[in-house]
């Protein structure tokens, strides 16, 4: 009886404490893509005990200028695993095709399928507007499912949220139709090298792909140390912008905001719950 009463108890706060966490989920088009954009907010999260995972909808098969394929496609899985376990985060990629990712039907079922299945009270994706096809296919993916996520007679076979998530878009430098709006920005000095870390982890991309489709290729150094030096500097180059700048102003307040070297920012979607600034502050707990 005495055993019988104490796991109740332990699974009883097991419950309380996973009712207590925020869960979060970043959709990206490519293994790193949600590096880049909430690298530091999933590891603030992380280290505060809320639940954040990174899913790409692509398996990242084509980003490469000597492999591809099967054999690419292990590499990043690989990769993002290294990169998940150094935020202390789940990463889960689809096997969706890079570079053929269209906006069909059954990728959609998919992505509400995995929303549903992480319970998520925030998804944070791209814009429909981008440079690249499969980012603007996974900002019009997530968006089709935001309001899906809820209907009980799509996708079945997984049980539909009792509420409609928080729908944010990653920051980004586009500006038509529309700028991007940070409708929230996250100060991430004290984890910034937790994210280069991170990215330090997309060996493939981070020190060969990109940089030679930049034509830079010869300005990595060979030295695993001094690359990722390399690659903290090449990443600190980037400026707050004034906008985002304001948001952090709003958020922390004047001298907090303006001491920030180091966020990342976000823009809310109207397509998923509308939050007000209570909201806001309850699901971004570190906003302070």
């Amino acid at each position: 009886m005495y055993k019988l009463l104490l796991t109740s108890l332990l699974a009883a706060g097991m419950m309380f404490a996973q009712a207590g966490k925020i869960r979060v989920i970043a959709i990206g088009a490519h293994p790193d893509d949600c590096d880049l954009g909430a690298g530091g907010l999933a590891a603030k999260f992380a280290e505060m005990g809320h639940a954040f995972k990174f899913l790409s909808v692509t398996n990242g098969d084509a980003g490469h200028q000597e492999m591809g394929g099967g054999a690419l496609a292990k590499r990043r899985r690989a990769e993002a695993a290294e990169a998940g376990r150094r935020l202390g985060i789940e990463y889960e990629l689809l096997d969706n095709h890079d570079g053929e990712l269209l906006p069909a039907l059954d990728v959609r079922l998919d992505i509400i399928r995995r929303i549903r299945s992480w319970n998520a009270d925030v998804v944070i994706a791209p814009r429909p507007n981008d440079y690249h096809p499969d980012h603007r296919y996974t900002g019009v993916l997530v968006q089709d499912a935001a309001y899906m996520v809820v209907v009980p007679n799509v996708a079945p076979d997984t049980p539909p949220l009792r509420k409609n998530p928080v729908f944010l878009y990653f920051q980004d430098h586009f500006q038509k139709p529309a700028p991007f709006r940070p409708d929230i920005a996250v100060a991430i000095d004290d984890v910034y090298a937790k994210k280069v870390d991170a990215l330090d982890a997309h060996v493939s991309q981070f020190y060969e792909w990109l940089p030679w489709v930049d034509g830079r290729l010869d300005e990595v150094p060979k030295d695993p140390v001094e690359r990722k030096k390399w690659l903290f500097n090449q990443r600190q180059r980037r400026e707050i912008t004034p906008a985002i700048r304001q948001s952090l102003i709003k958020w922390y307040g004047e001298q907090k905001g303006r001491q920030v070297r180091h966020a990342e920012a976000f823009e809310i979607c109207e397509y998923g719950k509308q939050p007000d600034e209570r909201e806001i502050r309850r699901l971004f707990p570190m906003l302070k």
